[in-house]
């Protein structure tokens, strides 16, 4: 830890680069988070409408705006039906968020910005999370961009400085239409911030004219959303917002130890190779708050006050909800990347020397490609490949049958999914927990090009009630996964040969 390596510029380039795209689409789709992400942008792509999120033909899916949706359906458009073209907007987010470390890094640690930047890049949490198909990355993006521009408009004269500002809404508008009302956590940093430290020659953060930047960018689409689809403003302020924070109806460790169980090994782990230099930062925070007391000593170490800040304070709005996962501290290793290079300065540390580097980048590489390898029942290649393999004829759509859903195989097969109920279904109009029921897939223009998967401990019950309304199934093949895989057709039918 104490070479003289120094990195330049096109050998930062050049790792970020590696790390972001190496390997990224040799991982298929995991359900339920990725399959869901994903099938909700294909139907957009596929029916042509951009604006309402849908499950399927039949349930709207409003439990996340649309920026998610919009970058992976524009990127499959241009890519192709797979794995790695639903995964380039979150390498594009990762060289995004290590490119705002490095802009940050030229204000707030001159000289040492490859360095901050390269920390960033190495992470284990952020290189992980780029293979992830979620909007976490997105609104991490969103956030370092929002954030690097109020950084930058202290640094500038008056006239550019509100030029920063009006970025940095368009910062938060972006992070508002990737995941709603957590983008708005750092605006806690900048307040304070605001209040405690010199703005000097700095527009304000809060001018009308960056909240008009805000309104106009974030606010059509809920507008619209809400304008078509009654109880939606409802459904977004009480569940999305209220019940995520006050409840543990998610079943997101709302436990009182929760924050600590999920966000410690989160900040820990995720923050190797480099923890060593975070944990000795906060230990020397003791010394800092004292002298962030005085407004003289806060004004001679703001970059310390601003990344502490910027950790801590939506750190504890986080810790507060009861809905709690460990990719939702992601945006704060922007900040934590920034501290561990400050702090690798403050102790006239360098790099490790390229050799060790370069192992801990053929490391984290190893790890990407073993995951594309790991056996699990939620890679939806494999069911994918499972019901091509079985099934002699084209498959329309697929319905799981009172099971989980796996919507990742709508980019694998390139049929649309279901979730389907034997039971009709009654009541719940967002977020519910089947697509439609029996009956209604039953008579579907589609129904004999659909193929239907259940549980085989389910499948007599399953098969009894589709012979009760007048239908026979064939059965394709053994089955798999302990699921058996069927079609449908009416009792007056030809059987398939």
């Amino acid at each position: 830890m104490h070479s003289s390596f120094k990195p330049s510029l096109v050998q930062t380039v050049l790792v970020i680069l590696v790390l972001a795209f190496a390997f990224l689409g040799t991982r298929a789709l995991w359900d339920p988070d990725e399959g869901r992400y994903t099938n909700v942008a294909l139907n957009m792509l596929e029916s042509g409408d951009w604006v309402h999120p849908m499950r399927n033909e039949h349930v709207g899916h409003w439990t996340k705006p649309p920026l998610a949706y919009w970058t992976i359906a524009a990127s499959v458009a241009t890519f192709g039906y797979n794995a790695w073209a639903a995964r380039i907007p979150y390498g594009l987010a990762f060289v995004f968020c290590a490119w705002m470390v490095w802009f940050i890094a030229r204000r707030l640690v001159p000289g040492d910005e490859n360095r901050a930047a390269l920390i960033y890049a190495t992470m284990l949490l952020p290189f992980g999370a780029a293979q992830m198909v979620t909007t976490d990355f997105l609104l991490a993006a969103a956030l370092s961009g929002a954030m690097a521009a109020w950084i930058e408009s202290r640094h500038v004269d008056a006239h550019r400085s509100r030029r920063w500002i009006l970025l940095m809404w368009l910062g938060f508008a972006l992070g508002f239409l990737a995941k709603g009302p957590p983008a708005l956590l750092p605006l806690l940093a900048v307040a304070v911030c605001s209040l405690c430290l010199p703005r000097g020659r700095a527009s304000s953060a809060f001018h009308w004219s960056g909240l008009l930047v805000f309104v106009a960018v974030a606010s059509p689409w809920f507008a619209v959303v809400i304008h078509d689809t009654p109880g939606l403003l409802d459904y977004f302020l009480g569940r999305e917002l209220v019940q995520r924070i006050t409840s543990d109806d998610f079943g997101r460790h709302g436990e009182w130890y929760g924050w600590l169980q999920i966000y410690g090994p989160t900040l820990v782990i995720g923050s190797l190779p480099w923890t060593g230099l975070l944990w000795r930062w906060l230990r020397s925070l003791r010394a800092s708050l004292k002298n962030w007391r005085h407004v003289e000593t806060r004004a001679g170490d703001a970059t310390g006050l601003i990344l502490f800040l910027w950790v801590l304070l939506p750190l504890l709005v986080f810790c507060l909800s009861r809905s709690r996962l460990p990719l939702y501290v992601l945006p704060l290793f922007t900040p934590l990347a920034l501290l561990a290079a400050r702090q690798m300065r403050i102790e006239a540390r360098e790099l490790p020397r390229p050799a060790l580097l370069g192992v801990w980048v053929i490391v984290l590489l190893g790890l990407r490609l073993a995951s594309a390898h790991w056996p699990t029942h939620k890679n939806a290649n494999d069911w994918a490949e499972a019901i091509r393999s079985r099934v002699p004829h084209k498959v329309a759509e697929v319905a799981f049958v009172e099971d989980m859903a796996r919507y990742g195989v709508h980019l694998h097969l390139g049929a649309p999914v279901d979730k389907l109920s034997i039971e009709p279904l009654t009541g719940k109009e967002f977020d519910p927990e089947y697509d439609t029921d029996l009956d209604t897939e039953l008579v579907a223009d589609d129904a004999a090009e659909t193929i239907y998967v259940s549980k085989v401990k389910y499948w007599p019950k399953a098969r009894a009630a589709i012979e009760s309304r007048g239908h026979r199934v064939v059965i394709h093949g053994e089955p798999y996964q302990e699921r058996v895989i069927f079609g449908v057709v009416p009792e007056t039918a030809p059987a398939r040969r």
